[in-house]
């Protein structure tokens, strides 16, 4: 059962829900940063074998098990356990600030908000810094609606809610840390097993990629996160993090061109089936 919000705050209208797992060293303080907005916290975990739903349990979340479908159908999973029609979605390595909480209260403070979805930005904050750099390059998703009006996309890679048509979202001021890199290892295995999902996605929606990408995405991609999202100005860290990155979106274009070739190799089924010449 979840907890009611510590310190007499008043619980706002909204459901706050997280996916996890194995995220018993990160989850703590995106909940705590979070509990006093709501009497509805709400994670789903996948299988953790590190604690994270005890720990979840202990500090008033309602803690969920369904089996890894992948990021759409989990996060819809979770859209339907949630008891009220707003709907706050972080991430377990995302931790919701003061100032971005006073937003949130603020845009309720009257009663039912202006618009039924609202986008906020997502920052990194990499090992080493306490919040995110001045330079960070943030992504602007929807991260608060109504569930009446937005769910989140079923697709098990491309992780966004899909609004009903003529639904224009607003922009909180605030901005969400990311927590995102535990370690430069951590983050590549991340990246690799995502990458894996990425091939799995095309192939299941019948998309070829040009192969002349297999040549060019590595450096595309290190430039894109280098330059474009100013991995730069966090020096020797930003470029091993850009690095990181291009490298995952090589593999991606990596092993989706692999399957195709093997694809291409293997003969087909009813040639397999028919019977050999007789002498």
């Amino acid at each position: 059962m979840t907890a009611n919000p510590p310190n007499g705050t008043i619980a706002l209208p909204i459901s706050v829900f997280i996916i996890a797992r194995n995220e018993a060293d990160r989850i703590g303080a995106t909940i705590r940063a979070v509990r006093d907005l709501t009497d509805d916290l709400v994670v789903v975990d996948s299988g953790s074998t590190d604690g994270t739903q005890a720990l979840a349990a202990s500090l008033g979340a309602r803690v969920i098990h369904n089996d890894w479908p992948g990021y759409g159908p989990q996060k819809r999973f979770a859209e339907d356990r949630c008891r009220h029609d707003w709907l706050l979605n972080l991430d377990a390595d995302e931790v919701v600030p003061p100032d971005l909480a006073s937003d949130i209260r603020a845009l309720f403070a009257e009663g039912e908000p202006g618009k039924a979805a609202w986008r906020i930005a997502i920052a990194e904050v990499f090992p080493g810094e306490s919040r995110p750099h001045r330079w960070a390059y943030a992504l602007t998703p929807v991260r608060l609606y109504r569930k009446d009006r937005g769910r989140y996309s079923p697709s098990p890679v491309h992780d966004r809610v899909a609004l009903e048509p003529g639904v224009e979202p607003g922009r909180l001021k605030g901005v969400i840390h990311h927590f995102s890199v535990r370690s430069l290892g951590d983050q590549l295995d991340k990246l690799n097993r995502y990458s894996d999902q990425q091939a799995d996605d095309l192939e299941a929606r019948g998309v070829a990629i040009p192969t002349w990408r297999v040549f060019v995405e590595l450096p595309g991609n290190f430039l894109k996160a280098y330059l474009g999202r100013r991995h730069c100005m966090r020096g020797v860290y930003g470029f091993l993090t850009a690095m990181n990155y291009a490298i995952s979106r090589h593999l991606r274009i990596a092993k989706h061109y692999e399957r195709r070739r093997a694809s291409a190799a293997s003969p087909p089924r009813d040639s397999l089936d028919r019977p050999g010449p007789t002498s």
